[in-house]
């Protein structure tokens, strides 16, 4: 194990932040037989520690060591599961809403912003999380160049962010969907006397006409077999001089699958797309007027989101198990370890349909950091 973590500077019970500090010897054969899913589970069950676990986790992923772990059962199985089946079904889409989103609007309340956004922030100018977020909505606004009176269409409103702020600010109208009841009853509390329709549904079943449609990190959750399904829906809704907006986590190869701990204990049937994998399913229904990827604002939102939750952890506690905290906590810095090395990017891109003259009328870089 100490040869395999060697190249990334890691040292086993070493003195540096980054080093791992073993608790139990059964973590090695366990981790060497179930990579991702024993790494991530011994850290649940306090096998092993580390004081910076975002470091640790940039440092592997940097030195690319996650390409060097053996293939597990639990890896197999899910790339077979992948190719046999559709794990992102109208049946099978609901498994992440309850065992995701719905873990609690307590826990999303004490880590999020202060317009529950859970998504990437915007850090440009922005000097705390409250701010990175409503950089981030407004440049979404901007991008789809909204008017009072629109009609717009967000794919995964989650608790309504997005429809607040464009309600708000922009005097827009907004239908947002979402598949979380728990997330359904704080949007529409959230967004009371505002402009904005919110609806537990599924993208598949809409059918109406928006001047835009904008999706927030919900694009993780179609899975490869329905990209085409969803841009042409996107397509079959948004009027022919709108705009598509989509932000997603995406994967710097095409694969099938994602991780196996992810999978189990974060965002079941989810999939990170790459962008090959993106334009194949667009090019029949929108052309990219800009495409950027904003990695290093993940990381620190997430570094953000962890502060918080460890910050509040004592308030919440009762809801939860300590199982459950180191578990957060693990996905909070792996992630935010992930972005920081580039193992992860985050785009934000910008359609339009296709056959509609480009209103962009600056250039813009393809992938701008």
């Amino acid at each position: 194990m100490q040869e395999i973590l060697l190249p990334a500077g890691i040292q086993i019970n070493g003195s540096l932040p980054w080093d791992i500090s073993i608790h139990n010897e059964s973590f090695y054969p366990r981790v060497l037989r179930q990579g991702s899913v024993g790494l991530g589970e011994s850290y649940m069950d306090g096998w092993w520690d580390c004081r910076e676990l975002d470091q640790f986790f940039f440092k592997l992923f940097t030195a690319g060591l996650d390409r060097r772990t053996a293939l597990s059962w639990r890896a197999l199985s899910l790339f077979l599961k992948s190719i046999v089946l559709n794990p992102q079904t109208k049946s099978r889409s609901t498994k992440v809403s309850r065992e995701h989103y719905d873990l609690g609007n307590e826990l999303f309340h004490v880590m999020l912003d202060r317009r529950m956004v859970y998504t990437c922030g915007r850090w440009k100018q922005a000097t705390n999380l409250d701010e990175a977020q409503e950089a981030k909505l407004d440049f979404v606004c901007q991008k789809l160049d909204l008017k009072p009176g629109m009609k717009v269409l967000d794919i995964g409103c989650g608790w309504g962010s997005f429809a607040k702020f464009a309600a708000e600010m922009y005097g827009v109208n907004v239908v947002g969907i979402t598949l979380s009841p728990q997330q359904l009853e704080f949007a529409r509390s959230f967004c009371a006397g505002l402009p904005v329709e919110l609806h537990l549904a599924d993208y598949r079943d809409l059918h109406d006409s928006f001047d835009c449609v904008v999706s927030l990190g919900m694009f993780e959750h179609v899975g490869y077999k329905n990209y085409r399904t969803f841009f042409d829906v996107a397509r079959r809704l948004l009027h022919d001089t709108g705009k598509l907006f989509l932000a997603t986590i995406g994967s710097n190869r095409s694969v099938r699958t994602t991780d196996p701990w992810i999978e189990r204990y974060i965002f079941p049937n989810s999939h990170l797309p790459s962008i090959s994998q993106i334009g194949a399913a667009i090019r029949e229904y929108f052309v990219v007027e800009e495409w950027q990827n904003w990695a290093p604002d993940y990381d620190r939102t997430l570094m953000a989101w962890f502060h918080n939750f460890e910050a509040n952890w004592e308030e919440i506690k009762g809801h939860y198990t300590e199982r459950f905290h180191r578990m957060w906590r693990f996905y909070l810095l792996a992630s935010a370890g992930s972005f920081r090395a580039h193992h992860l990017p985050v785009w934000q891109i910008l359609l339009s349909p296709v056959g509609q003259a480009s209103k962009v009328t600056s250039s813009v870089p393809l992938v701008e950091n």
